[in-house]
């Protein structure tokens, strides 16, 4: 992805969107992404994306990022599930269990 307008559509055009928004240097960002998307594996239906915010400065904006990591869920196009810097991966798979179950 490479603007705003591509992320907006991909919401839009998925019932479930998970995105990872990190940056390049970020050393938290870069052992918690393979471990996110293992986690993803028992969530076939759910359609992800990974964002570099210093790569794409206006998706920061978009999605009112200060820290990374940051995870964002939408469910038919509406914000679910929010967590930045410090969680667990725990906490994130029982929330999409939660709303995974309902959904699908």
């Amino acid at each position: 992805m490479k603007t705003v307008e591509e992320i907006d559509n991909f919401i839009g055009s998925n019932i479930f969107v998970l995105f990872y928004i990190s940056t390049t240097d970020c050393n938290v960002c870069k052992v918690l992404k393979p471990k996110v998307k293992d986690l993803l594996t028992d969530f076939p239906k759910i359609e992800s994306k990974f964002i570099m915010i210093d790569k794409m400065p206006a998706a920061s904006g978009k999605f009112s990022v200060f820290a990374v990591p940051t995870i964002i869920c939408y469910i038919e196009g509406k914000e679910f599930i929010r967590l930045g810097r410090n969680f667990h991966l725990a906490e994130l798979q029982e929330k999409i269990s939660r709303y995974y179950e309902m959904i699908f």
